[in-house]
This record gives structure tokens, sequence and C-alpha cells, in this order.
């Protein structure tokens, strides 16, 4: 399992570097020769570890100071500054000032990793060094002294990035023309439906990918690697995308006079930008350093000091919740892979994954509509509900997934549904289903991937311009829903192992039936409401400590029923879950009905799922996991699981890392910042005090 990185950097630097020319329209003075003042200046080498005798001694000479331009500080505004200032509600003094000081302490960072590195790696040498840096000056040397730190991995990773997050750029920038573009009748044939949330993950790239052959596209290259160019793209398009970026430095005082404009890598703003990349990959890789080093002081963490942390977690989460000085609803909202609530006070507190088929707007209003049931001395409509209840069709609710911002769609070999005869080979994300076909992506976590589009599709044809797919969604009633829902259980583990019984004579119920009284008095009887219960019967007993495991039983149940929560919940808050909705044996918020339901299949445990009304409509709620006993851990922690990815024991061990490694880290950057910032930069703040001044203009 990776852990993730600590990065040892500023975390503003990090917040300001992530994009590519949000847009800065508001340097407007002739910026050129103003711009190249020295802003700032930095030079560890004055530190006490460069005097004689210190620990850096020896490599004195090779550490050249560095100088920050205002050329500097006004591209890194114009990569993201006026995002920052939006999201923190900066104003531009607040914003350079932080810029400021995020590049000064870069630049005490990256000093101090190329001395860190000379000293302890024996890869780098001072004659090396010196070699790698001869016979260049300007950037070109900047670029290169970071470079000569970097594996060839590294350093092609860096320039895959870097090309990456300016094709990112150029791609918004030209999707914006082709929208313009568009003829009035071209919108109105575009494709209508709803957005579908997508799971969490889907594309995510993998931190370690890179493309050697990936290329930076301006409308004339045809050799551009793994580049995908976007919908609609045209060279002529893409020239102008790369003219308004051209216009956009221009005007900010970054493309300097008479640069070759032809290729975007020769100029100085890409060299600028390099330099970037290459301290990101360098600060990156002596956070590493850290890490490892973190890591071995934990090699001898033996499985009886975590094991200690285990039994003082428990203990703290036993006495918190009997005293209720630990909220167990609270706690339960936070669990993550890193965050755990280990047992509970009482028997019932659970999750359940809620899929929603909801009345349409014509039932909504029939049921609106709806007098009191005949005889209800409640004002009821119960009986009246139901009959609304039976005649409601869900659909697939995917239909955006097929023609969005991306298609995501693929034919595939898949269930091939309980309810509808047509051929269904509609599947998702294929680029995240298999990382031996896709290296480029992460897999997609607890998402089967397995479940076809339910209803027809025809595909546009070739030449047809901008056609668009032509979805027909299959439209199935609840009985319907429970046998696909059933069906795929079934399909995922290759064996019957979800059933369950309808209620008999369930749309029949007189309104007496819904209460405790026999004369229709008294509370009502929320057990009447159940329309269906069912049990996935795990082939090995459920084991939450393997609950994501992939391929695991567990994950094989969580992982489909999330699958057809995606396509067919309209409740949308329900997804992205981390296991559904936390579900209390007290009194909730949640109506009436759905309390009931919820905290029934709760106390029956993970694999069970109840199907029941509200007034929304449809509810099947399927149990991901619950306490069942009060007082006693859910999870518990071994070595052997250890070595198992996904285990409880791996994340619980993972999570315990993570927080060591962090706090080395952070330990470490603090104390190389508290060091040498004060001592070894100088700061020029009234040559960029127009920029601050910017709020009075």
């Amino acid at each position: 399992m990776k852990h993730t990185k600590s990065v040892a950097a500023v975390s503003l630097a990090a917040v300001i570097a992530c994009g590519m020319l949000a847009g800065c329209d508001s340097v407007t003075t002739d910026p050129y020769k103003d711009y190249e003042q020295v802003i700032a200046t930095v030079d560890i080498t004055k530190g006490d570890d460069f005097a004689q005798g210190g620990t850096f001694a020896d490599y004195k000479e090779l550490i050249e100071p560095s100088s920050i331009s205002k050329r500097d500080m006004v591209a890194t505004f114009v990569t993201n500054g006026s995002t920052v200032m939006s999201q923190y509600g900066w104003t531009y003094r607040d914003t350079f000032l932080a810029i400021c000081d995020s590049l000064v302490n870069r630049e005490v960072y990256v000093q101090y990793a190329k001395a860190y590195f000379l000293k302890n790696d024996e890869t780098f040498t001072a004659e090396g060094y010196r070699d790698a840096v001869k016979d260049k000056t300007g950037v070109d040397k900047e670029i290169a002294s970071l470079a000569y730190f970097l594996t060839e991995e590294e350093n092609a990773k860096a320039v895959y990035d870097l090309r990456v997050s300016f094709n990112d750029m150029l791609d918004s920038l030209e999707e914006s023309i082709i929208e313009d573009k568009k003829t009035d009748e071209e919108e109105d044939d575009d494709f209508e439906t709803s957005v579908r949330t997508t799971p969490n993950g889907v594309n995510a790239s993998n931190e370690d990918y890179y493309d050697a052959d990936y290329r930076i596209y301006t409308g004339t290259q045809t050799a551009l690697g793994s580049y995908e160019k976007v919908e609609g793209s045209l060279p002529v398009y893409r020239k102008q995308a790369y003219a308004s970026f051209l216009t956009n430095i221009h005007s900010n005082g970054l493309l300097l006079s008479g640069e070759d404009t032809g290729t975007l890598e020769n100029l100085s703003y890409y060299k600028r930008e390099l330099k970037s990349a290459y301290e990101s990959a360098l600060i990156d890789k002596i956070a590493d350093a850290f890490d490892a080093i973190a890591e071995e002081k934990l090699a001898g963490y033996s499985d009886a000091d975590v094991t200690k942390e285990y039994n003082d977690l428990l203990k703290k989460q036993q006495s918190g919740f009997a005293a209720e000085t630990i909220s167990i609803d609270d706690a339960l909202d936070g669990m993550s892979d890193s965050t755990f609530v280990l047992t509970s006070p009482k028997a019932g507190y659970g999750y359940v994954i809620n899929i929603l088929l909801p009345f349409s707007e014509t039932q909504k209003q029939q049921l609106n509509k709806l007098k009191m049931d005949a005889g209800d001395k409640q004002g009821n409509k119960f009986v009246g509900r139901a009959q609304i209840l039976k005649n409601i069709k869900a659909t697939d609710q995917r239909a955006s997934w097929f023609k969005g911002e991306t298609d995501y769609s693929f034919k595939g070999e898949g269930y091939q549904g309980a309810t509808v005869s047509s051929d269904r080979e509609y599947l998702f994300f294929e680029d995240s289903l298999s990382t031996a076909e896709n290296p480029q992506y992460d897999v997609l976590k607890n998402y089967l991937g397995k479940y076809t589009y339910n209803g027809t599709v025809t595909e546009p044809a070739e030449g047809e311009g901008n056609a668009k797919y032509v979805l027909k969604p299959a439209k199935i009633d609840i009985d319907g829903f429970i046998a696909e829902m059933e069906g795929y259980l079934n399909y995922a583990f290759g064996s019957t192992v979800a059933s369950g019984t309808v209620t008999a004579n369930y749309y029949d119920q007189k309104v007496n039936d819904f209460y405790k009284g026999t004369d229709g008095t008294g509370d009502v009887d929320y057990s009447k409401f159940i329309y269906y219960k069912g049990k996935l019967t795990f082939p090995n007993d459920f084991d939450a400590d393997r609950l994501f495991v992939a391929d695991s039983d567990e994950n094989k149940a969580l992982s489909a029923i999330n699958e057809l929560s995606f396509a067919y919940n309209t409740d949308t808050a329900g997804l992205n879950t981390y296991l559904g909705y936390v579900v209390t044996p007290d009194k909730t918020d949640y109506v009436s009905e759905f309390e009931y339901a919820a905290q029934l299949v709760c106390r029956e445990g993970a694999g069970n799922y109840i199907v029941a009304p509200s007034d929304y409509g449809w509810h099947i709620m399927f149990c991901t996991f619950s306490f069942t006993q009060a007082n006693v851990p859910a999870f518990t922690y071994s070595s052997e699981d250890r070595a198992v990815e996904g285990t409880f024991s791996d994340l619980f061990f993972e999570a315990m890392k993570d927080k060591a490694i962090s706090s080395y880290s952070s330990n470490m950057q603090t104390k190389i910042l508290n060091a040498y910032v004060d001592k070894c930069s100088t700061v020029y703040e009234k040559r960029f005090k127009d920029l601050m001044d910017l709020d009075n203009a």
C-alpha cells in the first residue's frame, strides 16, 4: 500500500503552483524592465552549517545564491493567484506577500536539498555537479543544477507532468473556442441529460506514470505520444488557443521581445516553468528521503507496539462512548481508511447504502392530491400511497457518462441483466478498471465495473457530424429492480448468494393493518411497510477486517451495491460516501419508514437488505457494515493480515506509519526553514509595492 507523500514544501507554494494560467488581467503597467528587478535573495551558505567544520562546509562553493525576480512573482501569480485570492478571500497585498514568502522558502529548501544530497548520497559528487553546470548560464544553468540531482525517470516524470499541465491549459482554451463556434442548431442537438456523478477515483492518474513521447500540442504537431485531443479539436482551433496563451503571457510581461514563439518549449516562460517543475521534483525527492529515514526508524516497530496502539484506541473509544465524551455519531461520520471506529456502545450502529427509486413528478402530484385513507383516524394516506408505489419505474441514471465532458463508455463483457432481453454491452471507466492495460491510471476501488447500461444504445454513425448517442433506458418496477440487484450480486459471486422474500398481499393491506391497534389507532406499525427482505450469504461469513481487500467476498458485495447505486440511485447525496449513510439505534432525523427499516437492517448485519417506502419513493437499503454487538470490537489487529493490502491491519498500520512519517517530515521542514530563512534571505518589499497596491487601484 502506498502512503500519501508528505511533501516537505511550503503549502501555499504547492497551492499556487497547482494550475496553469488561471488568468490575471490586473497587471497593466509596462512590465519588461521592471520585472527584472530582484525582489528577494536567498543564500543558505550564510548559515552555520556551511561555516568551517559545519555539516555542509565542503559544499559551500557549490551552492550558489538565488535571486528571485519580480517576473518570478508575477509568473507565480498568473499561474493560479486569482484562484487563491478567490478561495481564501485574500487581498493583493496578502497574496503577493504570501507568494514572496513561498518563493523564498522554496529556494531555501531547494538549496538545502542540493547540499543534503551532495553530502548524503554517493551518487552525487562535487565533480559531477561542476560538470553538469559547466558552460551554462542563466536559467539553463539553474535547470542543469536541478536536473543533476534527478534520475532519468525523475527527470522524465517532471517534464511529462509539466507538458500535461500545459496541455490541460490549452485544452481549456480550445474548448472555449469550440463552444463559441457552435451554431444555434448544434446547441439544440446537444446531448440532453442531467450530469451523473462519477465514482471517486475515475481516471485518477498513477502518480508514477509518465510518457516520454508525450508532447504539448499547439496545432501543428502530429506525433503527440499518449496525448488525446479534446472533442471537436481542429488544428485551427488549437492554434487559436495557443495564440490566446501567448497573448496572456505577453500582457503580463512574461513573453520577452523577439522570442521565437513557433515552439512552446523554446519560450523563456516554458524554461521558467521547467525550472519550477524540477524544483518540485527535487523537493519531492528530499521528502522521500526524509520519509525513508522515518520508515527506517519504524522498521523496528513491533507487532506489540502496533497492538498497544490498537488497544489504546479501543479503550479510549469504549470509555469515551460510555461517558458520552466522544460522540459515536460523529466518529462514524468521520470513519475512513485512516480514522477508525473499533466498537460501539450499543448494537445496531452501522451504515446502509440507500438506493432511492423516486416517484415521478406526476406521481408526486397524485400523492399530494390523495385524500386521507378512508377510516384512517390519524389522517394518513398509507393505502393510497401503496397503489402509487406499485407503478414507480426506475431507470438507469448513467446516460451522461456516454456524453459529458468525457465519454466514459465502452463495449465489454458484463452482467446482461435479469429484466430486459435486449443485448446489453456498454460498460464504463475502462481506463480505471485494469492498470495492466492502462498503467496511466489507478484502479477504481469499491466499484465492480460489470453492470451493463440497462437500456438500448444507438451510437452516432461516422460522418454524422454532431450527432449524439441515442439512449432509451429500460423502465423497471420494484420487482424488476430487486431482480437486477440480486442477479448482479449472484453474478459477482458466481453462485446464488442473494435471495429474499416479498411480503405477501403487500398492496392489499387495509388501514387497520398499518397500526398496532386493531381499529386503526395507536402507534404506526412500521414493520408493515417492509416490502422485501433479503440477505447476501457470504461464502465464508462476513469479515469486517477484509471489507476493503480487492476481490474479497466483502469487497465484491460493497463494490456491486456501490455500482448499482451509481446506476439507479436518485439520492445523489448518498453517492461517494465511505460506506453509506450512518445509522444509529436511537431516534434520528430520517423519515420514520426509512429509520425503522435502516435500523432493522443494521441490527441484522452486513449483507442484509430491505425494501421499504416513504413519501420519496422506494428505498432499497443494503447494510454494508454494522456493530451487531455492544462494546465488542468489530475490527482486530493481526500481524498476519498486516502484510495483506486492504485489510484492517494493513490500513491501521499504514495510518500509524503515515502519521509518524508526516510528523518527521514536517519537523524537518520546520527545522530547515527556521535555520535558514531569517539569516540567509533578504526581501526587498518596496520593489513589489506596486503589486500590493493593486487593492487601491
